[in-house]
C-alpha cells in the first residue's frame, strides 16, 4: 500500500520521502549533527521492545481524537486516528500517522485531500463506528463536503481542517501523510473527546 500512495503521489507531481537523503554541504550550518543512521530489526532479531508493554506505556500520553475523511469515485471514506498533530505554522502543515494495512487510506491517497473532523467530548460513539474495518461507516452519519477539497466534514465536531496531500514518508509499520491546510474552522465552546489508556474520556479545565 505505501508504494500505491508513493505511485499516487509521484502522478501528480507531488514530493516524497523516497529518494536517499542528501546532507547539505558542512558549510551551511543547517545540520550541526551527523544524521542519525537508520536500521530495520532483522527476521532474527529480538524485538528491543516487548509491544503489549509499548502499548501500555504509551496509553499513558493523552490524545485527542479525529476522523479523517476523504471523497474519492466511490464516494466518502474515513477511519478515526488519534496519531494527528499540527506541524508547521508556515506554511501551515499538519500531519497524521496511518497503519499500512488500513484499507481506507489507498482511498484517501487516490483522493488527494482529507478533512480532519477534530470529535467532540460526546461523540465517542461516533468514533468506534469510524474505527470498524469493513462496516458501511457513514451509515446515519450527517456530513457535508469541506469548502477546500470536498472531503467529508462531519456534523457537530468541534474543529475540522481541511487538506491536499503534501508528502507522504515511511514510519515502520506506519505511513506518516504531511497535508498542507487549505481551510479549517472551529466553535469556540467545543469541547473534545480525549483517548488515555484504551478509555475516552473529557477535558476539564
Amino acid at each position: 500500500m505505501a508504494a500505491t500512495a508513493v505511485r499516487y503521489l509521484r502522478s501528480v507531481g507531488a514530493p516524497t520521502a523516497t529518494e536517499p537523503f542528501e546532507a547539505p554541504p558542512a558549510t551551511s550550518g543547517r545540520y550541526p549533527h551527523p544524521r542519525p543512521e537508520l536500521r530495520a530489526v532483522g527476521d532474527d532479531e529480538r524485538l528491543p521492545v516487548e509491544p503489549g508493554e509499548y502499548r501500555r506505556v504509551l496509553g499513558h500520553f493523552a490524545t485527542g481524537v479525529t476522523v479523517v475523511t476523504a471523497y474519492d469515485e466511490d464516494g466518502p471514506a474515513g477511519f478515526a486516528c488519534q496519531s494527528f498533530a499540527s506541524l508547521s505554522l508556515d506554511p501551515p502543515l499538519v500531519a497524521f500517522m496511518v497503519a499500512r494495512t488500513s484499507t481506507t487510506w489507498p482511498r484517501v491517497a487516490r483522493a488527494g485531500a482529507f478533512c480532519v473532523n477534530v470529535l467532540g467530548a460526546e461523540q465517542g460513539e461516533l468514533c468506534q463506528g469510524f474505527a470498524v474495518s469493513g462496516a458501511d461507516k457513514f451509515a446515519g452519519v450527517t456530513y457535508d463536503r469541506a469548502p477546500a477539497t470536498g472531503a467529508p466534514r462531519l456534523d457537530s465536531v468541534p474543529a475540522w481542517i481541511d487538506c491536499t496531500i503534501q508528502t507522504v514518508h515511511t514510519g515502520g509499520d506506519h505511513l506518516i501523510v504531511v497535508g498542507r491546510v487549505a481551510a479549517l474552522g472551529a466553535v469556540d465552546e467545543g469541547v473534545p473527546l480525549l483517548f488515555h489508556r484504551g478509555r475516552f474520556g473529557r477535558f476539564t479545565p
